[in-house]
């Protein structure tokens, strides 16, 4: 067996570009030893081929998304790298196919830098709401006010400048905007073309060490077009997407798996075991041996190469830190509506910190070893800070447990519903809160998470709906904060209700929420 299948390993999927810092074998103590040149891109003539084999199958097989349509059409640079980059902030940890419809509404509501700039942080947190990662949106504005105040409307034209000026514009953002909009040919590195160059050229060192990150981006700064630096930009993520995927990859498809050292490991593995498999000795080529020991971009020993996984052992699987439990209680505060239709009180979050800005039921987090009965208590006094009158946890009706996954929390709601009566006034002095109807709520910049709490209260009463009777307690199910005027109940042919009981109940057209 060569050195290469001994030093050579590696395996898993994409890892990301910033994260922990565990070394491979390869960083060792003392100077850096060079990556070998089996690792790099120094043959002219490949890099040419390789060039022209991946923008020919660009410009054959690139999925038709708006925002290459926008920036292939438009004729102001300003606005064709605006729209570039509110492309690029979306997309960062979300989907293409979530994106598109945001992105859409975005533009239209603000065509400009200098609508955006415009727009107060509730509207453009309005329209993110339920994309994740909020924080993106406020930086974005906040950027765009910088060019629109400081710069007299005018983007950075190179990826250094734009670095360097633009809040929340990271390395592969600037590189991004300033190829595709302004031809500047500079390299992307990003989650798709790690693992397209990792493949390419069979690093399993550890890339989320800065010198790995290092050795990447000085690749795609080689590799990219001078003449379409934007389309090849564009074509080495859009072939990690879409064939050199993290698991199940299009390898007989690929348009430059003729450059593939991982390929050609696993194109080399398969002819030798035929050829062993008939009785054949003809000796099959070996695959290029690295030749240098504690090579930076070489596999640890540690992690041996598996051939069943292919060309998936290339880039190496980073340890993923697992996400933090955390419980909350929040509850699901109710009043009816001068139409008969409920309405939830909604109070904003603080300006800073997770979901910054955000929408929610009134919330609070919850200490570990919390019984039933204490959550109650904590959340009924939690509640007195806006409902200005006392709760009693009797009142507090349980809805059940909502769980939602932030990239870093583990985030466990305990929902509980309560049911006013009448017009509660607010309090002034509590954080910003307001009182909305469904349609309002869900058209407010709420999270995904409260859209899930609100949805698990929905389905309570309706299930809970299906089992009222005319004179029993109220439709919603829920106790509520007051007695019934005496006489109402029987005014309306329902037994007289008492403590905790809903005079709307005697009315099943009308239920109480």
């Amino acid at each position: 067996m060569s050195r290469l299948r001994r030093q050579q390993r590696g395996s898993g999927s994409a890892a990301p570009t910033r994260g922990g810092s565990r070394k491979g074998a390869s960083l060792r103590e003392g100077a850096p030893a060079r990556p070998h040149a089996l690792h790099l891109f120094g043959d002219p003539v490949e890099i040419d081929a390789l060039r022209g084999r991946l923008l020919a199958w660009y410009d054959k097989s690139r999925r038709d998304l708006p925002w290459r349509a926008l920036a292939a059409t438009e004729p102001d640079a300003d606005r064709r790298a605006y729209a570039v980059w509110v492309s690029e902030i979306m997309l960062q940890q979300t989907q293409v196919a979530t994106v598109i419809d945001y992105y859409n509404r975005w533009m239209q509501k603000w065509p400009t830098l200098q609508a955006l700039a415009a727009a107060s942080l509730e509207e453009v947190n309005e329209l993110w709401a339920g994309l994740g990662y909020y924080s993106r949106g406020k930086r974005l504005q906040e950027a765009a006010r910088k060019v629109v105040s400081e710069l007299a409307g005018r983007m950075p034209r190179t990826a250094e400048d734009l670095q360097r000026l633009l809040p929340g514009v990271g390395r592969y953002t600037a590189g991004a905007i300033a190829s595709i909009s302004f031809g500047q040919a500079t390299g992307v590195v990003d989650g798709n073309v790690i693992r397209v160059l990792c493949r390419l050229r069979c690093i399993g060192a550890d890339t989320s060490s800065p010198a790995v990150i290092d050795c990447l981006w000085n690749m795609a700064n080689t590799l990219v077009d001078r003449s379409r630096p934007g389309d090849f930009n564009q074509a080495l993520m859009e072939l990690g997407a879409t064939v050199c995927t993290p698991k199940s990859p299009l390898c007989r498809e690929c348009p430059v798996k003729e450059y593939c050292r991982a390929w050609r490991r696993v194109e080399m593995e398969l002819a030798s075991a035929s050829q062993k498999l008939f009785g054949k000795t003809t000796l099959v080529p070996d695959v290029e041996d690295c030749g240098t020991g504690g090579c930076p971009l070489c596999p640890p020993t540690a992690e041996p190469w598996d051939s069943s996984l292919g060309v998936t052992n290339f880039p190496r699987k980073a340890v993923k830190k697992q996400p933090r439990a955390e419980r909350a209680a929040t509850c699901v505060l109710e009043r009816r509506g001068r139409l008969g239709a409920p309405e939830y009180l909604i109070v904003q979050r603080p300006s800073s910190g997770l979901l910054a800005g955000l929408w929610e039921f009134p919330s609070l987090p919850l200490a570990p070893g919390l019984q039933e009965e204490q959550q109650k208590e904590v959340l009924a006094d939690h509640l007195r800070a806006w409902t200005r009158q006392p709760v009693q946890t009797q009142s507090l009706c349980f809805v059940g447990e909502v769980v939602h996954i932030f990239s870093h929390i583990h985030q466990t709601y305990v929902v509980y519903s309560l049911c006013l009566d009448g017009d509660v006034a607010l309090d002034a002095a509590s954080s910003p809160s307001r009182w909305v109807t469904e349609e309002e709520f869900h058209a407010s910049a709420v999270s995904t998470a409260m859209k899930k709490v609100l949805k698990a209260r929905e389905t309570q009463r309706g299930a809970q709906s299906g089992r009222a009777k005319v004179g029993s307690a109220a439709v919603c199910g829920c106790p509520v904060l007051y007695w019934s005027p005496p006489g109402l109940g029987a005014a309306l042919g329902a037994p007289q209700t008492g403590a905790g009981r809903c005079a709307w109940s005697a009315l099943s057209m009308v239920p109480h929420f």
